[in-house]
């Protein structure tokens, strides 16, 4: 187990399942888009992938930095930037794999998301791999309490914009992308829902 935790950290479990199965590969060029402290980054920074990441708080940054300088002492510290997801500065086109992790359902609404999650797009190349997790109302609608749009209390007593499986599906044709993966959600003792939605950007 140590030798696990050492080499992979923190990393989400679904993510890690798109290791096992191939989805991401040596050589790709690999943004996680909301970083925090980097526990999904440890394993591309061993294992030498061409890693960035933003995150809007500079502690988590800090922290980011500070890992990739342990682990892979020669990538730029200014691969990890400190920039709002809606507005970050990468090219178009620029990653084979962007990661959005337990960010886009901070979303203050509509207009929010919906940058975010372009701007997440934009800098995907064709043919990239989009992982995104974010907290859904699937499989529990019914214990959602609404406060306004898509935002809603959690029986956990958090406020989270929340997706649907229907949204999910029409954002991916919206973005012109397929899905990878059958969209999965895992309900948490009937306190929250997250879902993994996995889309590959097209041509």
């Amino acid at each position: 187990m140590g030798d696990l935790l050492e080499q992979f950290g923190p990393i989400d479990i679904y993510l890690f399942d798109q290791l096992l199965r191939g989805k991401i590969g040596q050589g790709m060029r690999i943004l996680d888009a909301g970083c925090g402290s980097g526990r999904n980054l440890v394993y591309f920074l061993r294992e030498g992938y061409d890693v960035y990441g933003v995150d809007s708080d500079a502690q988590a940054v800090e922290s980011s930095r500070r890992l990739a300088a342990s682990l892979a002492p020669r990538l730029p510290p200014g691969n990890i930037r400190m920039e709002a997801i809606e507005e970050m500065s990468f090219p178009a086109g620029f990653a084979d794999v962007v990661l959005s992790s337990a960010v886009l359902h901070f979303a203050r609404g509509d207009d929010q998301f919906l940058a975010m999650l372009r701007s997440t797009w934009r800098v995907l190349k064709p043919g990239g791999v989009l992982f995104c997790r974010l907290a859904s109302s699937i499989g529990m609608e019914d214990q959602m309490r609404p406060i306004g749009g898509r935002r809603f209390l959690l029986p956990d007593g958090s406020e989270r914009y929340l997706v649907d499986a229907e949204m999910l599906v029409r954002l991916t044709r919206d973005l012109g992308g397929r899905l990878m993966d059958p969209i999965k959600t895992t309900v948490v003792h009937n306190q929250r829902c997250m879902t993994t939605w996995v889309v590959q950007k097209g041509g």
